[in-house]
């Protein structure tokens, strides 16, 4: 079984949202219940959480858990077009930035994004432009002023 967060492995994202919303292990600890070595045990790959050692830390992290059951058929693989799209944007990256934090990771928030690009991409019938990711950039922006 693996455990993974949108194609991240679980403890990279864990500690990436601890990391993002300026927290220390000992904290989010002391919020979640948990020990410092099961955190840190976590983080770094080690260790079988319960769901309810997920949904506490999640919440300790200002997130909320997800589960997913999925076949082999559903598993969708990144377009690594619209990846690239947003990775070559310094004003995506920029943005990015200004939207991670308060619990949200970058990679959540670029994940975010790139599913809305697939989005658009599927509704035009064609691939999202420069052109398209900046209007989406601009409503990003538009809606958390």
């Amino acid at each position: 079984m693996e455990i993974s967060s949108g194609g991240m492995e679980l403890g990279a994202e864990l500690r990436e949202r601890r990391k993002a919303a300026g927290r220390t292990i000992a904290s989010v600890a002391v919020d979640a219940g948990l020990s410092v070595p099961y955190i840190a045990n976590l983080e770094n790959g080690r260790g079988n959480p319960t769901v309810s050692a997920l949904e506490r830390l999640t919440a300790a992290l200002g997130a909320r858990l997800q589960l997913s059951i999925v076949g082999d058929e559903q598993v969708v693989e990144p377009r690594s077009d619209l990846a690239a799209l947003i990775a070559e944007s310094p004003r995506a990256k920029s943005v990015v930035h200004r939207l991670a934090g308060n619990g949200r990771s970058r990679r959540a928030v670029e994940a975010q994004l790139l599913a809305t690009l697939d989005s658009l991409a599927t509704l035009l019938h064609s691939p999202p432009t420069d052109a398209d990711l900046n209007r989406l950039l601009d409503l990003v922006l538009l809606a958390t002023d």
